[in-house]
């Protein structure tokens, strides 16, 4: 292909990659080349990850951090550190040339980091992300977010929604680039639990998934080295679904379903980018670091990091609630929580649930919804899933005991990785010994 004067070979073009919507990788590559200047304003002129299903969405994916060695010159990158010390030049998109290189990688979706190129160290975006808890619906997502706009509106920010592509909806902001990832995150965190204080009922900024209920505010998605699938970026679903920008006003009518692949170019061409105009309006953070400093004065100091960060200074226990200790040194477990499956195939670890409620039906005609605790643990390389389940809605005298894993596959750089804390646990003194 030529695109404004640059050759992009596609390989494989008619390779389907969405079977169930019959779309191709041409399709892929004409659709970034159709939003390109949308794409662009979310993703461009930043550091990718690159998130590839060169299979197509029922086959194995990955996340590539590092640009491939064998790239066309135009395609730029820049180094980043990550928190781990390790390094990396990572693809930084800044024409549609590049955007239909990265689609013949089987690049299905956008994964910005909140920083310009040229600046590493201060993001100029806070990212909210509303995901639901199993069994919440649609319009309490809609709630949450008209919630979300009164807190920015009371803090001086403008927020920008969009669809996630998936169950939720993001928010992204536009901020001046005057601080660090750990002001911004801590930030996002003091947003979070504002939204919490004003509707208890229907969001959390609870990290831990059995103390969560209605719409989660994922306040670390804006720790470094964090990624979200910007706007325009199309989701592995079924339907090849898109993360589709919208007006506050769209917020209230919008079916997440409508966004996709096929449907996305043609709103594109009628009514343009929903987000044109958020460059225009980085806002100030400090109200929201005002009310982060009031919230840390009546007690509520930082919040848990994701699993696989260092333990930071001021975090609280990294340990989950049910299996916290008491001084005694005796666990007090707050959740009747069970591990049912750990496995690099969501799908596998989810067919390991099944298998576990029939051979449990009595336990498994008491649980709710929400009991099923479906984890995604990423590491450098790889992802896996865990999959709990929550017995509190059980009654005492039907709850089985903890059985072993089924499947249980965990990836390789996770074997010697306690879950729970994200620390590599330490060798025994028998396996030290040999």
């Amino acid at each position: 292909m030529n695109v404004a004067g640059r050759e992009v070979s596609i390989s494989n073009p008619d390779k389907v990659l969405f079977p169930d919507a019959g779309v191709t990788k041409r399709d892929l590559v004409y659709y970034y080349l159709a939003v390109a200047d949308g794409a662009l304003r979310a993703a461009g002129d930043r550091p990718n990850v690159l998130v590839r299903y060169p299979n197509g969405i029922g086959a194995e994916f990955f996340y590539q951090k590092r640009a491939p060695a064998s790239r066309p010159e135009w395609v730029d990158v820049v180094a980043l550190q990550f928190p781990s010390g390790r390094t990396a030049e990572e693809v930084v998109p800044r024409d549609a040339a590049t955007l239909a290189w990265m689609a013949n990688l089987a690049c299905l979706e956008l994964h910005p980091h909140p920083v310009r190129a040229d600046d590493l160290d201060h993001p100029d975006e806070l990212r909210i992300d509303l995901d639901p808890v199993p069994g919440v619906a649609w319009t309490q997502i809609q709630d949450v977010a008209r919630v979300v706009q009164a807190t920015f509106d009371d803090l001086g920010l403008v927020g920008w929604p969009k669809t996630s592509g998936s169950r939720g909806i993001h928010v992204n902001v536009r901020i001046e680039r005057r601080w660090g990832f750990d002001e911004v995150r801590r930030a996002a965190l003091a947003i979070a639990r504002d939204v919490e204080r004003r509707a208890p009922t229907l969001a959390t900024s609870k990290w831990w998934k059995e103390e969560r209920h209605g719409v989660f505010l994922d306040y670390n998605q804006n720790a470094k080295d964090r990624t979200v699938a910007a706007a325009y970026s199309v989701r592995p679903k079924p339907d090849a679904r898109v993360s589709a920008p919208l007006t506050w006003d769209e917020v209230n009518d919008a079916d997440p379903a409508d966004f996709t692949l096929k449907t996305m170019p043609a709103r594109f061409a009628a009514v343009g980018d929903r987000h044109a105009g958020i460059d225009a309006h980085a806002g100030s953070l400090e109200r929201a670091l005002e009310l982060s400093a009031r919230q840390e004065r009546e007690g509520q100091g930082d919040a848990p990091w994701p699993l696989h960060y260092r333990k930071q200074s001021g975090e609280p226990p990294r340990v989950q609630p049910s299996k916290r200790r008491a001084s005694t040194k005796r666990r007090v477990p707050t959740k009747p929580l069970i591990e049912i499956a750990r496995s690099a195939s969501k799908d596998a670890a989810l067919a390991g649930v099944d298998r576990w409620k029939a051979r449990h039906p009595e336990a498994a005609a008491h649980l709710q919804e929400a009991d099923v605790l479906v984890d995604a643990m990423r590491g450098r390389f790889t992802t896996w899933t865990r999959v709990r389940i929550n017995l509190e809605h059980v009654p005492d005298d039907l709850r089985p005991p903890q059985e072993a894993l089924d499947p249980d596959d965990t990836p390789n750089e996770w074997a010697d990785v306690n879950p729970e804390t994200g620390r590599r646990r330490r060798p025994s003194k028998a396996r030290t010994a040999s």
